[in-house]
């Protein structure tokens, strides 16, 4: 159980040391080309949720994210015994949830700034840190856990 707990703590440092070595070290709007032009650190703040939604609505999101966190640990306490999948995508969850949290409660805003450019659809993909990409990792890797899990019951039946 502390190896899952460790993953959560793992991607909440990792999450708010980049941000911190962003604001530190980069002006907001500034840019910085790693892969020119799809890839690339750009400052960037967000007081919103994802793609700037209901911007300036902070009350709202602490209470979410505090009624977020208390259910995943309620889920991984009494659902995700034996199944290892689960514990881990919902300790991806945990770390984002409480990644994003920790900005919005220190600095009303959120730090973002990973900038991706997709060629194949010329699609600049919204801006993104480490917490929001540990959340859609726990969501996917969910979403995995639901298949694998409904294959396995389908066969138990047959």
């Amino acid at each position: 159980m502390l190896l899952y707990y460790g993953l959560a703590i793992f991607l909440i440092l990792l999450d708010q040391l980049t941000k911190w070595l962003v604001v530190q070290n980069m002006n907001l709007g500034e840019r910085i080309p790693i892969v020119e032009p799809y890839f690339g650190l750009l400052s960037h703040r967000n007081k919103g949720a994802a793609w700037g939604m209901l911007e300036g609505q902070m009350w709202l999101f602490y209470i979410v994210t505090i009624i977020v966190v208390g259910g995943i640990v309620y889920f991984f306490h009494k659902e995700a015994k034996g199944s290892k999948l689960f514990g881990i995508s919902l300790m991806f969850l945990l770390g984002g949830a409480i990644g994003n949290f920790i900005d919005r409660v220190w600095r009303k805003e959120v730090v973002d700034f990973v900038d991706v450019l997709i060629p194949i659809i010329n699609y600049d993909f919204p801006i993104f840190n480490i917490a929001d990409a540990a959340l859609t990792v726990g969501v996917v890797l969910i979403i995995i856990h639901v298949i694998m899990d409904e294959k396995k019951n389908r066969n138990k039946v047959a």
